[in-house]
């Protein structure tokens, strides 16, 4: 899990939280099940009966009579709160993943394209086949026009970086801008070293 989307995960699940709370709050006072089950709510608890209401006259007219710039400060709250949502709403709208890529070039010749997915996995697959490679992962980001490539590569104790670079960048990479006559596939990659695995003396 990236850390954008550990982040848009803990807001949703703050905001699913906020929201669930307010509305049982609300329905627990609107069909006063209060009364008729007998519950008594915490001291100073909003809303336990349907006549109540959120602020009080005595509330409200403490907070009028903070001064003139009470209001406008709260109006711009919501205002900047609203904003912030829209703009985050936008920023989750918009593709992280290209989708689809162009086959032959851009435009896509004739109208071929080539998922995202499948090329990922042509290119993990053909990673893995190589020479000192233990794993292979690829993952496709940006837009058709942007993309950007991240691999994933775990090395045996064996496996030579350099070489298994040169491998990479000769075969793999090398396969899929031919396949999609591409003429630049900006890369990312990132080598980890599998584990010896614990030997057992007899």
């Amino acid at each position: 899990m990236t850390p954008r989307s550990a982040l848009n995960r803990s807001l949703l699940a703050l905001a699913g939280l906020v929201l669930l709370g307010g509305g049982l709050l609300i329905l627990f006072a609107g069909l006063d099940l209060y009364r008729r089950h007998d519950l008594v709510p915490p001291a100073g608890w909003p809303l336990t009966a349907p006549a109540d209401v959120l602020l009080g006259a005595a509330d409200r007219a403490r907070w009028s009579g903070q001064g003139w710039w009470w209001w406008p400060a709260v109006i711009a709250a919501l205002v900047l709160t609203a904003l912030l949502a829209l703009w985050w709403l936008l920023a989750q709208l918009s593709r992280r993943r290209p989708g689809s890529l162009p086959v032959g070039g851009t435009p896509p010749q004739e109208g071929v394209e080539l998922r995202d997915r499948a090329l990922a996995d042509a290119i993990a697959t053909e990673a893995g086949a190589l020479p000192g490679v233990d794993d292979a992962t690829v993952r496709i980001t940006g837009r058709p026009a942007h993309h950007h490539t991240h691999v994933g590569l775990t090395l045996t104790p064996e496996g030579a970086p350099g070489a298994t670079l040169g491998a990479l960048c000769e075969g793999p990479l090398r396969t899929a801008r031919r396949s999609t006559g591409l003429p630049d596939m900006p890369t990312e990659v990132r080598l980890h070293v599998a584990r010896h695995k614990p030997h057992r003396a007899e």
